[in-house]
């Protein structure tokens, strides 16, 4: 039994840069921000936070099973993100999930916080009206039914497991399904994760733990567009954000045989566990995730042309990574690109649309700016902060760090 070779063959994204595919990856190449007024809910000039990197709304009528009748047991807006993105990734693919192929589909698309606006939507309404909730209330709230309507949606049949590992959630789902086909247990593995955090109670939550970007009272000429400030001396925390990510795996072997176009193929991968903290991250465990991942990929250091970093725009949390980074490969790490200085940190989702950022790039030579971005002394580090820059990338690495201690790190390679 040879080891098969795990390749992407379909992608798709939806994130505060817009829902179409291609609009977002434009957006993100010419360096805009996604980031505007926060306005899912009410807030007052008391709320700490008001900004958030938000998805517009979308023409859903070529969807039938996004219309307002078939969301109507489903109103938390993740389900319409994932499975939108799910959809379209799939379509990408050229996969036609017959009853034939089912059973060897698996689903690791999953969520970091999961539909909790419909369960505190029932709370509110059954403390002001004494109404119960409704039976969707729960379905709605667990997290593994995203990847349930996902497998309803598609039809696949296959192994299906929900990857929850925090802000994590999105890279962790691709190894796992590359575990799958490792395994042979799935010929086709559907990846990927979906959030949307923007509730009052999270958000207010993340500015108490001084994680969110709060306004500072005394700077008046702040733009929302410029508070996503990764890896920069004048960061002060994630700006909330809201998306999906989805990826469609197989091997080389179903991809030739079925004439699939293949967009990359996965290199190497390692998850590590802090036992450190329950949000801090630790320097030691990521340290070595980044490193057991390309060890994994058979190549040194070196070899990686570029980084698509975690990096949340945290005091704490972007110097880790730096530390990390400049352990494993040296004085001069490879070029970085912070995609949250642009989208926002989707909790869950942000890892899997940057993975797919991350691809796009490699398909096109280009590597993402990192915008909002001024040096720290204390982290040397090439940010890609002049724009867009063209660069032929064979490997990239790509982290994912999550509360809890969940490290997830992935090796993509180009192909053709």
């Amino acid at each position: 039994m040879t080891d098969q070779e795990i390749v992407v063959v379909g992608y798709d994204t939806v994130s505060a840069l817009g829902t179409d595919s291609d609009i977002q990856w434009r957006r993100a190449l010419n360096g805009e921000s996604g980031i505007g007024k926060l306005t899912r809910f009410p807030a007052d000039n008391n709320f700490p936070v008001h900004i958030a990197g938000q998805v517009d709304d979308f023409d859903a009528k070529h969807y039938p099973f996004l219309t307002p009748r078939a969301l109507a047991l489903w109103p938390s807006p993740l389900f319409k993100f994932g499975m939108l993105a799910v959809h379209r990734a799939l379509e990408d693919s050229g996969i036609e999930i017959t009853p034939a192929l089912a059973p060897r589909v698996g689903v690791t698309f999953s969520s970091a916080v999961g539909g909790l606006d419909a369960v505190l939507q029932a709370d509110r309404r059954l403390i002001a009206k004494g109404k119960l909730p409704t039976p969707s209330a729960n379905p709605n709230s667990c997290i593994n039914m995203v990847g349930g309507k996902v497998s309803i949606l598609t039809g696949a049949t296959g192994p299906i497991t929900a990857t929850i590992t925090a802000c994590a959630t999105g890279v962790t789902s691709i190894i796992i399904g590359c575990m799958m086909l490792k395994q042979r247990i799935a010929d086709v593995v559907v990846c990927g994760a979906v959030d949307f955090a923007l509730v009052a109670p999270i958000v207010a939550g993340f500015a108490t733990m001084n994680g969110a970007f709060r306004t500072h009272p005394e700077i008046s000429d702040e733009s929302a567009a410029s508070a996503s400030r990764p890896f920069s001396i004048h960061r002060r925390g994630f700006v909330i954000s809201e998306g999906a990510g989805a990826i469609i795996l197989t091997t080389d072997e179903f991809a030739k045989a079925h004439g699939l176009t293949v967009y990359s193929a996965i290199a190497g991968w390692s998850m590590t566990s802090d036992a450190h903290h329950f949000v801090a991250p630790n320097f030691d465990t990521v340290k070595r995730c980044i490193a057991e991942s390309i060890i994994d990929s058979g190549i040194a250091p070196e070899d990686i042309d570029a980084v698509n970093a975690h990096a949340t725009s945290t005091k704490v949390g972007d110097k880790v990574e730096y530390d990390a980074l400049k352990a494993v490969f040296g004085k001069k790490p490879p070029p970085i690109s912070a995609n949250k200085s642009l989208i926002g940190h989707a909790m869950g989702a942000s890892s899997a649309i940057e993975a797919v950022f991350a691809i796009r790039g490699m398909q096109s030579s280009r590597l993402l700016p990192t915008i909002n971005y001024t040096p720290d002394p204390a982290m040397e580090l090439d940010c890609v902060s002049e724009g867009a820059r063209r660069l032929n990338q064979e490997f990239v690495l790509k982290n994912a760090f999550g509360f809890g201690g969940c490290n997830s790190c992935i090796v993509f390679r180009r192909v053709g």
